[in-house]
């Protein structure tokens, strides 16, 4: 069994093994685009209590988000990766954070449920970008970061990191990948 901290990078360099599951993996009491027993409703369990308050704090701005794809294993990686259109937002398997069950797809009806990025110009996709980072998420692919990420920018698409880490990213502008090069060692897997 692999750990990781919320810290973990992982991306195009950084792969996570085919055996990897998180655990436990829950499913969040939020609006998903999915059906009852879909695993991409699951979540690691800190990253959907996150959500559960992320998402209650929308709704009370009078917000409508909607979850569209949590966990994704391995296997139904590799699958959307044989059958994409445009690789630049979609990763290969294994380095897919989706995996870690730590990233979160969302979008609103306004957006017709839709991850285009469109969804940035809706009331909940500003919201979500000035607010994600008080509830322990940052942007995971964020504009003009192209080149640092490996990934199309992708308003749609957040990741759990813990609060502490979340605000430090969104107030100094930094990346994930910036913020593991000057100030951390993680690796991607650990022995037990």
């Amino acid at each position: 069994m692999f750990r990781y901290s919320y810290e973990i990078l992982v991306n195009k360099q950084n792969r996570l093994d085919k055996a990897f599951v998180p655990r436990p993996l829950v499913r969040p009491a939020i609006p998903f685009d999915a059906s009852a027993d879909d695993p991409k409703r699951l979540l690691e369990a800190d990253a959907a209590q996150a959500a559960e308050e992320l998402f209650a704090y929308a709704k009370a701005a009078g917000l409508s988000l909607w979850g569209i794809s949590g966990y994704r294993p391995y296997s139904r990686q590799a699958e959307i990766y044989r059958n994409a259109a445009d690789i630049r937002y979609v990763a290969p398997p294994g380095a897919s954070e989706h995996q870690t069950g730590l990233a979160l797809d969302v979008s609103c009806p306004r957006n017709s449920l839709e991850l285009t990025e469109s969804f940035a110009g809706t009331p909940e996709g500003q919201w979500l970008s000035k607010n994600a980072h008080l509830h322990g998420f940052i942007l995971r692919y964020p504009r003009e970061k192209e080149k640092i990420t490996g990934y199309a920018w992708e308003p749609w698409h957040i990741r759990y990191v813990t609060k502490s880490l979340s605000l430090y990213l969104a107030l100094t502008g930094l990346a994930l990948e910036e913020w593991v090069t000057l100030h951390s060692p993680i690796r991607t897997r650990t022995s037990p």
